[in-house]
């Protein structure tokens, strides 16, 4: 499952962790978690790993080992292990491979794409996974984007703030792909992720957006 967005400022990391959260506080074989876009450990509280990540085995190319990526894997908590981005640029074509081995995985994937363009590192891992998840807020500038990403969500989560013209209903409608969950904008969230917090105890609201997302 991969959780990208086509304007910055949309909260992907926040739902992708969140995401990743709750399908591992459920009975199955864990998940990983991939940060492809730099701030997952922050917003899961954890410290940045001094070691390598994607980027490295990417650039490492095909003399990297069968089992190199599950070497960098950090755990999180039970049932949850993060894959780093680690240091320095990503090499996009081995990225291509990326996507194939995280979909052989036996764990549930969430991948942390961060805002995809058509020149971003990142786009075929977000393409080709079984589900590709649009953040997105309700705004028209978004949703513009959006509508004309380089590659097409199979659903969407809004990030839903007052006072704004649009809804889910034209998400929907412009996208053509259904809104699986509607993330109310709400401190309680800003101030678990600030206080690094939001790996210990998810906001109920959010939570329970991300049940529904899952």
């Amino acid at each position: 499952m991969s959780c990208w967005s086509a304007k910055g400022g949309s909260g992907t990391t926040v739902v992708a962790a969140s995401l990743a959260l709750v399908i591992a506080s459920r009975p199955g074989p864990g998940v990983l978690l991939v940060d492809l876009a730099g701030d997952l450990p922050a917003v899961l509280g954890t410290a940045d790993p001094d070691g390598p990540g994607v980027a490295e085995w990417s650039r490492a190319g095909a003399e990297a080992p069968a089992d190199a990526l599950a070497r960098l894997e950090v755990p999180v908590r039970p049932g949850l292990d993060l894959l780093p981005l680690g240091h320095g640029a990503t090499d996009r074509e081995r990225l291509d491979v990326l996507g194939p081995l995280l979909a052989a995985d036996h764990r549930t994937v969430v991948v942390d794409c961060g805002t995809v363009t058509a020149a971003d590192a990142a786009l075929s891992v977000a393409a080709g996974a079984s589900t590709s998840l649009l953040v997105t807020r309700l705004c028209y500038l978004a949703l513009r984007r959006a509508a004309a990403a380089p590659i097409r969500p199979s659903a969407a989560v809004v990030v839903a703030e007052p006072g704004r013209a649009l809804d889910r209903s034209d998400v929907e409608g412009v996208l053509g792909v259904p809104v699986v969950a509607e993330v109310a904008v709400d401190p309680g969230v800003a101030r678990a992720v600030d206080a690094g917090l939001l790996a210990r105890r998810l906001p109920r609201g959010l939570e329970r957006a991300m049940r529904a997302a899952a």
